[in-house]
């Protein structure tokens, strides 16, 4: 039960000193209003004190009043005055510090048993930016901050309806973290609102810096890799996704828009398919599939085929590679492997190291070591490419990054060590985790699979304007 604020303004400043006043960036002053002994106490980090005096305590002394106590002046303050406050006191001390940490400013008033919470934030944030991760050509190029009032502020001035609803909650975690949930209650499944909300409720972390930590909670099964949430950094892309009738969960302090739930035909779609002409954006999405495809399966496909069916390949191409395979000491999964492998610590490495050193880091590793293994006679020209290839068609898909890695080295592995089964039981596996991912009771595949007009709607490819306008794609309605 948490711990209820006294009526002794003497108790509270005690509180205070005990709790607080350790920290250097605790502010606390003693004040008389109107002859009532009072006190105000905020971070001067997170809250102006210029604002306080400006705001507040000027109005209160161009304001006469018979106070007739302290809860007179609490109630003139919350309901008479200019003063911008909170329209309920705090009345424990969680609650109340829970509004310190916000940036409220508490002024605390000797006989009333509660603190009036004044809205002084003057946090510092990075202003809004253009989206780093998620390139477009045409629309918004606006992208969400670190600043969760922020974010929603962005996503209200894309959605202009009355029917947004967003839910302000801290979570179960020791930093006390806010988030919220946005929905359209017009558009959103009730029972996809009440389980969601539910979730998060329940989910206790020791800290959330981040949307995607609450990620991993919303899957059924743990072992599927397949996300059940999507991300994005775009107030654009979350309004769409809230006119499906999908809800999104901000996070403060973090950048990006966890979207529930998440489908597969989701992660080859971006704005510029809906601003392009239906053709093109139909052939850049399956161009889209195809890199997906690519990325997993070519290199598992090429270790195969030499290894075991070399019978499959073109004579001409066949010769090519096998002298080229001739030169490595290496069989061919192992090459495969260890290329992958260094293709991913070159990223990691690129990614990771002070933007000043990431190009030239980027560049010794793709020119120098690979064309230095090549004349070695430690790689082979053919498994390079094909290296190289994959990785490349996994930056067409950035949002299924983690996925595809991981299942390209495991096609790896077992086409290398059983060969044709070995390659058909990961492409299976990769199928049977598509399929048995059903994210708060909807299908992983809709509206791929299985096929019908939504798939040609918008799925495979994108149907025009005036066909998708009359649609309408709604969760829970089109899903059946």
């Amino acid at each position: 039960m948490p711990q209820k604020i006294s009526a002794s303004l003497q108790k509270n400043l005690a509180y205070l000193q005990n709790n607080f006043a350790a920290s250097d960036d605790f502010y606390t002053k003693p004040l008389q209003i109107s002859g009532i002994c009072c006190a105000v106490a905020m971070f001067t980090g997170v809250s102006s004190a210029e604002r306080l005096c400006h705001l507040a305590l000027d109005m209160l002394d161009r304001d006469p009043a018979v106070w007739q106590g302290g809860a007179g002046l609490c109630r003139y303050l919350l309901q008479q005055s200019r003063i911008p406050a909170e329209p309920t006191p705090a009345e424990d001390w969680q609650s109340a510090t829970e509004f310190l940490s916000n940036g409220m400013t508490l002024l605390f008033i000797e006989g009333f048993a509660g603190a009036v919470v004044l809205s002084t934030q003057d946090m510092p944030g990075r202003s809004v930016g253009t989206p780093l991760g998620e390139g477009n050509l045409r629309g918004a190029q606006d992208a969400f901050t670190e600043h969760l009032r922020s974010n929603l502020s962005l996503l209200r001035r894309q959605f202009r309806s009355g029917t947004l609803v967003a839910e302000i909650a801290t979570a179960r975690c020791r930093a006390k973290t806010e988030y919220c949930l946005c929905y359209d209650r017009t558009l959103a499944p009730p029972e996809l609102v009440d389980a969601l909300r539910q979730k998060l409720a329940e989910i206790e972390i020791p800290i959330l810096l981040d949307s995607a930590y609450f990620a991993s909670f919303f899957k059924q099964d743990k072992l599927n890799l397949f996300p059940a949430a999507a991300y994005t950094e775009r107030p654009a892309t979350v309004c769409a996704r809230l006119c499906e009738g999908k809800l999104a969960v901000l996070v403060a302090g973090s950048p990006y828009a966890l979207v529930v739930p998440g489908f597969f035909a989701e992660h080859f779609e971006c704005l510029d398919d809906y601003s392009s002409g239906a053709v093109f954006a139909g052939l850049i999405r399956l161009l889209k599939y195809l890199a997906f495809l690519l990325a997993v399966f070519a290199p598992g496909l090429y270790v195969m085929s030499v290894a075991f069916t070399p019978e499959i390949i073109p004579l001409q191409l066949l010769a090519k590679l096998a002298q080229g395979e001739q030169a490595t000491p290496l069989p061919p999964m192992l090459e495969m492997l260890g290329v992958t492998l260094l293709l991913e610590i070159v990223r990691e490495a690129g990614l990771r190291a002070p933007q000043s050193i990431s190009h030239t880091v980027s560049l010794v590793g793709a020119l120098i070591l690979g064309e230095t293994a090549v004349s070695a006679g430690i790689l082979s020209v053919p498994i390079l490419i094909t290296a190289a290839a994959a990785t490349i068609a996994t930056l067409a898909v950035p949002s299924l990054y983690e996925q595809t890695i991981l299942f390209r080295f495991a096609v790896i592995v077992l086409a290398g060590c059983f060969g044709v089964p070995g390659f058909a039981a990961a492409a299976v596996t990769v199928l049977a985790m598509a399929c048995g991912s059903e994210p708060f009771g909807y299908d992983y595949l809709y509206p791929l699979m299985p096929p019908g007009p939504a798939a040609w709607r918008d799925g495979f490819v994108r149907s025009i304007w005036s066909r998708l306008a009359r649609a309408g794609e709604v969760i829970g309605r089109d899903e059946a």
